[in-house]
């Protein structure tokens, strides 16, 4: 029988641009990452990472960012917490992964320092993110950003957002 892991946090980074179109989100970008090392090896994925003992699933978002990307305050803007959370089955693990998701926000032009888990960064446009990520539980959480992060209207976006 399968165990569930709950041990795993996914982090979504993402900056404004310079003034774009008026629709939501049009004017953001989404930071993606190659991995270089292990299952995911060559794929394009968001920051992943998994909790240490003692740890919240805050304290791990905020490490994973810092060690995959050296993100950290004051270059890290805002952090929200996503109602989204990402489950999938890990068959090398035998394992139900429930995965919570978070949101960064970085200022324009910022740009990650990778770490040896990574040999390549680049930015995805909103409209072009149904394209480049490839997994299901990513779009979903791409949309909820746009929708309650980033809205005019959200009335989530304060409910959301994690003190620094």
């Amino acid at each position: 029988m399968p165990q569930l892991r709950t041990d795993i946090i996914d982090v979504y980074v993402f900056r404004r641009t310079a003034a774009g179109p008026a629709a939501v989100g049009a004017n953001v970008e989404f930071l993606q990452l190659r991995r270089c090392k292990g299952a995911l090896c060559n794929t394009w994925q968001t920051i992943m990472g998994h909790s240490h003992p003692g740890e919240t699933a805050v304290q791990t978002a905020l490490r994973e960012l810092k060690e995959e990307t050296g993100i950290a305050p004051p270059v890290l803007l805002n952090l929200w917490q996503l109602e989204e959370v990402n489950t999938y089955f890990l068959a090398s693990h035998d394992a139900i992964v429930m995965s919570p998701c978070f949101a960064a926000e970085v200022p324009a032009g910022a740009e990650p320092v990778l770490n040896d888990e990574h040999d390549q960064a680049r930015w995805v446009k909103r409209d072009h993110a149904d394209r480049f990520f490839v997994w299901p539980g990513q779009r979903q959480a791409i949309a909820g950003i746009i929708r309650d992060i980033l809205g005019s209207d959200s009335s989530l976006r304060e409910i959301l957002r994690v003190m620094l």
